[in-house]
């Protein structure tokens, strides 16, 4: 049952019970260990005496009261047993960063640094079982049978896990299993700069990260749903991209944004690109060239486009837009490729300078005649309407702003802007009492995309009382 490259140390399934969720605030209250190797199978716990007191909410939920603990050993007189149960051993645990994070913090801060190789049965049940939405311990006891007499005791806890194990390696074996193991356990060379211990706190939420040099200005900014195995990645592939090279080389400190999921995190990375300018992102920088084509009714039934600019728009309001262009040479060259392949008039698309009845691209018969009579200026018109239905710009289809919920957070939109994301009523008021943001491509793209299947929160009272308030 266990792979030849985890021998001879073998696994030690870890569950433990804590006063709350917050390794720096919280303790730990119950470790139970199933020790895995070529001498067999053993089993161990013990209650801790932890450094606070356990709350109502979390004694009615494992069954460990205050009393339980008050005669219990403390984690440093525990710690050398902890080690040599632990040491060389790979620890599994489920959700594997919460068990790993509260005992490496309470080794820490007893001066030892401890750091085996993690394995997570969340991540690796995602791995084998990926037809499966959910993968909790709930989930997997009841998927797979397995006997379990104590929920949420630590001992019961890593037995359902090591049972797991054991169902996994008989329906699948080793061929299917090892390959996904290995991937799992491996760890990316870290730049020599930044602390292996550091970046095992960042945590695998959805969010925005932060690459920092020397100084305060950031190197790049990313975003994730899973920020720690991202930021990891960059270092795993740093020797097949030049540009992941350098930017190993240069990184000295990381930061981190956790976000309510997915469209926040790519909010606030469009958000955080704008205003801090890293040096080493490529798109989502601010354009104040934006641009789009405005179909101008002509006195004899056609249409001519005429290029206009967001800042002299409200653009996000506006009718009658095609396409969004960071350039007016971007803009010219869609427009461009449109009249070839529609075989439409470049003269009269305003595209080109020409003498009337002369056309030059009518001579190579590549245009249809609208500019001599030889097609109608309404029906020229009508092709041109229907060319650039793709690029039609969406406009904003509320009265006011309206709100994403994700999560427990509420994104607040008004008209394709993003004006910033509240977690209480007050942060509403003040984000509705702010001013409005400039349009921006990226933010417009990323709101069109996410608002066909978000739910949308109706703000129409609440911004009423800001302005009545105002």
């Amino acid at each position: 049952m266990i792979p030849d490259f985890l021998q001879p140390g073998g696994l030690a399934f870890v569950d433990i019970e804590t006063t709350g969720a917050t390794s720096s605030r919280d303790s730990i209250t119950e470790i139970g260990i199933v020790e895995v190797d070529q001498g067999g199978v053993r089993e161990w716990s013990s209650l801790v005496r932890p450094d606070n007191r356990i709350p109502p909410s979390i004694e009615q939920l494992t069954g460990i009261s205050n009393e339980m603990v008050a005669d219990a050993p403390t984690f440093a007189e525990l710690a050398d047993t902890l080690l040599d149960r632990l040491q060389d051993r790979v620890f599994v645990a489920h959700n594997a960063r919460f068990d790993h994070g509260f005992i490496r913090a309470a080794f820490r801060r007893i001066g030892i640094d401890f750091r085996p190789k993690v394995l997570c049965t969340v991540r690796l049940s995602r791995r084998m079982y990926p037809e499966e939405r959910h993968h909790n311990l709930d989930v997997l006891i009841a998927r797979h049978g397995l006997q379990i007499d104590a929920r949420h005791r630590a001992l019961a806890d890593a037995q359902a896990i090591w049972q797991f194990w054991q169902r996994m390696q008989r329906q699948f074996g080793a061929d299917a299993i090892d390959p996904v193991l290995r991937e799992l356990l491996g760890r990316p060379a870290l730049p020599p700069h930044l602390d292996p211990a550091f970046i095992e706190d960042i945590p695998d939420d959805p969010g925005v990260y932060l690459f920092y040099g020397d100084n305060d200005l950031p190197l790049y900014i990313g975003k994730s749903k899973h920020l720690r195995a991202r930021v990891l990645s960059h270092f795993s592939a740093d020797h097949r991209d030049s540009r992941q090279m350098t930017l190993s080389q240069q990184v000295r400190r990381i930061d981190w944004i956790v976000t309510a999921g997915e469209i926040g995190a790519l909010l606030k990375e469009a958000e955080l690109i704008k205003t801090l300018l890293p040096t080493m992102n490529r798109k989502l920088r601010r354009n104040r060239e934006l641009c789009s084509w405005q179909l101008q009714p002509q006195a004899d039934g056609g249409w001519r486009p005429q290029l206009v600019y967001a800042r002299d728009l409200d653009l996000g309001r506006q009718e009658n837009l095609f396409g969004l262009f960071r350039t007016r040479r971007a803009a010219l060259t869609s427009l461009t490729k449109i009249a070839t392949a529609e075989q439409l008039c470049p003269p009269l698309l305003g595209l080109e300078k020409s003498s009337p009845g002369r056309c030059f691209t009518h001579q190579l018969r590549r245009c249809r005649g609208a500019c001599n009579g030889g097609e109608s200026p309404a029906m020229h018109g009508a092709r041109l309407m229907l060319a650039l239905r793709e690029l039609h710009v969406e406009r904003w289809p509320h009265p006011g702003p309206v709100g994403i919920r994700e999560g427990d957070a509420i994104h607040v939109i008004d008209a394709w802007c993003y004006l910033g994301t509240a977690r209480s009523d007050e942060d509403l008021y003040g984000i509705l009492d702010g001013g409005q943001p400039s349009f921006e491509l990226d933010v417009y793209r990323i709101l069109t995309k996410a608002m066909r299947r978000a739910r949308i929160v109706d703000l129409s009272g609440i911004t009423a009382t800001c302005r009545s308030r105002g």
